[in-house]
């Protein structure tokens, strides 16, 4: 439980459970679910039998017996709300598994209490070794309270331990396992010893030679102190892990724990909007026009003082989740109340939505006086859709040389306020020519191992050098590091599990939906586009028809987007207003009925397989019928599908460079960098 990161330490007192019937409970667990163990424990809490848990869920008597144990248990300790336990509940509870901050929610006591207490009377996790089958003597380490530790601990060398990304999730993929994983192999030769804690095998940070030892243990205060307490490292790594580990940096300090690289208080300043927006007004770099809401009536307020759009998120999420752009007072008042969690801790961040942008980002690695900016990566999608999901390519070629300055110009400033050590990740976004600054990040992020296989720069390494710079004496590398001129295009394109769930509207927006990524490289974007999308299995068709249907507010850029098209041999399908503006510019255009103006439609003309791509903006609010059957045709026909028209243009663009060039260029990455020159 405490290993899905959903603020949840134990079985009881999810959501709203606890208040519900048993009735409703025994209704809710009939059916198989991800919150079913949650509503067992409730319904066992009311008086459910284990006989009736057994007709709903089928599960075998001996799991539902254990779970009653644990429930009965947790009333024998509830007894003693507002103090601790006798000691032997408290063993007991330890050796059954309760976790020490699990303990503290239901007694209502500081989890220091508990943890505390435990110690005191010598209950302390212990670790066994699993075997790691074909090796002599490796092992994966697991926590028990449960038997004597078998945990053989080395002190030859100093170490230091990496906390890992945690969970799989939607919006985290490989780029922190890469983190991870480069870290432990620059310590290594840096004399360090290294550990790795994280709660998932499915990643090459959890590989048995991957680091020197490997506890698999859920990223919690509890585990963590456990593990710190027993290895003793010279210090703790929490920036390569994402958002899991810095969650947990501050506790970490405050109970003794040396956090090598930037402190969590200038990583809490981040986090923080007011603490943020005062730094950037006194380094005089601006920022959208943003307000904090926690009810109904402020929302509106501020999103009228502010101007719609805006765009709308909870600042207790993580990854762009629960991200959206509102336009009215009506959606607004949705939002706010489907809004789930929301006090005066937690509000809803509301910011100036900007229109018609394009956003960037810049990674940086930085000593806590000087900073060193490698690329910036302009995304190809416009502002509104997240950084996760958009398609981005380094070096930059739309953004002027005056405005790419002025993001590094920025992003160094930042970082030397900010005292980061380490590596940043910059969002800004350029509206009307005015570069804005979104969010800073002082961790590595998703765009690390982009940015360090287009500019054959080893971020993380360095990253670690400088980390441990005071350990090992040696002086930070940033001041030598040059500014480099790439002769060549990465674009970044994200995979996405559409194809798995072809009834969702696969549109992007705010909210984070890729699952993956890949990397083409070429001399021109065209190409190094073309590639991306033959990486993400969804090859662009060189010959062929397109089908073109654009929303209102992308209408003046069709006659462009159809032009490409058209100069590369294209029969072009277009519906409706789409259709008249693409024939009054003299480009041929054969008209199509959308879904509800009768047959043959556009579905027929996807599912028939007489369009080889489709170009389909959606409508959103401004029409009653939804166009979301286009998109899912595309999914369920294995055709290509461009949802904005920067992606469109960029497909365009691929298909012709493909057209005129039938040799394509491919290269080893060593090849590539052999490329590179210093300005």
């Amino acid at each position: 439980m405490r290993s899905l990161e959903k603020d949840r330490y134990g079985l009881g007192h999810v959501k709203d459970f606890d208040t519900w019937t048993k009735e409703k409970l025994l209704n809710g667990i009939s059916t198989a679910s991800s919150e079913r163990h949650f509503m067992m424990y409730e319904a066992i809490r009311k008086g459910a039998s284990v006989e009736e848990i057994y007709e709903r869920t089928h599960i075998k008597h001996y799991f539902i017996e254990q779970m009653k144990e644990l429930v009965e248990e947790e009333e024998e300790i509830v007894k003693f709300r507002g103090s601790l336990p006798s000691d032997e509940l408290l063993i007991q509870a330890k050796k059954d598994g309760f976790a020490d901050r699990y303990l503290s929610e239901i007694l209502e006591i500081p989890e220091e209490a508990i943890r505390n207490k435990r110690i005191g009377l010598g209950v302390e996790e212990a670790w066994h070794g699993v075997h790691v089958s074909g090796t002599q003597d490796s092992a994966y380490y697991y926590s028990t309270y449960n038997a004597p530790d078998a945990n053989p601990v080395s002190y030859d060398k100093p170490k230091i331990m990496i906390l890992g990304g945690g969970p799989n999730r939607i919006g985290q993929g490989i780029e922190f396992d890469y983190c991870c994983v480069h870290a432990a192999l620059s310590l290594k030769k840096l004399g360090f010893e290294t550990i790795i804690i994280n709660c998932n095998p499915e990643t090459v940070s959890t590989d048995y030679d991957t680091s020197d030892k490997l506890y698999f243990e859920p990223l919690t205060l509890e585990d963590v102190l456990s593990i710190y307490k027993k290895e003793k490292p010279v210090g703790v790594i929490a920036q390569f892990g994402g958002q899991t580990p810095l969650n947990l940096a501050s506790d970490l300090k405050k109970n003794g724990v040396n956090i090598l690289g930037t402190s969590p208080e200038i990583i809490d300043l981040a986090e923080d909007r007011d603490q943020f927006r005062k730094v950037m007004d006194k380094l005089g770099i601006p920022m959208p026009e943003s307000g904090m809401a926690t009810t109904v009536e402020e929302a509106i307020n501020i999103a009228n003082k502010i101007g719609y759009p805006v765009m709308v998120r909870p600042s207790y999420v993580l990854g762009g989740r629960g991200m959206e752009v509102v336009y009215d007072d009506e959606m607004m008042t949705g939002y706010m109340r489907a809004a789930v969690g929301v006090t005066p801790d937690r509000p809803i961040l509301i910011d100036r939505f900007l229109v018609h942008a394009m956003e960037c980002e810049a990674d940086a690695v930085a000593d806590g006086t000087h900073a060193f900016v490698p690329a910036v990566m302009e995304h190809i999608e416009l502002a509104g859709v997240h950084s996760g999901d958009s398609a981005c390519i380094i070096p930059s070629k739309h953004i002027s040389e005056k405005n790419l300055e002025t993001i590094r110009d920025y992003t160094r400033k930042i970082a030397e306020e900010m005292h980061v050590v380490g590596l940043m990740n910059m969002q800004y976004a350029i509206e009307n020519d005015k570069v804005y600054v979104l969010e800073a990040n002082p961790r590595a992020s998703r765009t690390v191992p982009l940015v360090s296989k287009v500019c054959n720069i080893r971020m993380v390494p360095l990253a670690t050098d400088i980390l441990t710079s005071e350990l090992t004496g040696r002086k930070s590398p940033v001041p030598e590091l040059k500014t480099q001129n790439i002769p060549y295009y990465g674009v970044k394109e994200a995979v996405f599990p559409f194809n798995m769930f072809q009834e969702v509207d696969p549109v992007l927006g705010p909210e984070m939906r890729s699952t993956g990524e890949v990397l083409g490289l070429a001399e021109s974007e065209g190409e190094a586009f073309y590639k991306a999308e033959e990486g993400t299995q969804s090859r662009l068709p060189v010959e062929g028809a397109v089908l073109i249907s654009v929303n209102n507010s992308d209408k003046p850029e069709v006659v462009e987007l159809a032009q490409m098209f058209d100069r590369d041999g294209f029969k072009i399908y277009a519906t409706g207003k789409t259709c008249e503006m693409i024939r009054e510019a003299g480009i041929p255009a054969e008209h199509v009925k959308k879904g509800y103006e009768g047959r043959p439609n556009i579905q027929d003309l996807i599912l028939n397989g007489e369009v080889q791509a489709v170009i389909n903006t959606p409508i959103g609010k401004e029409d009653k019928h939804s166009d979301s059957y286009v998109r899912k045709s595309c999914i369920k026909a294995k055709v290509p599908y461009m949802t904005t028209m920067a992606a469109a243009k960029a497909t365009a663009e691929g298909i012709h460079y493909v057209q005129t060039h039938k040799e394509g260029q491919v290269r080893s990455l060593q090849e590539w960098h052999s490329m590179i020159t210093n300005k």
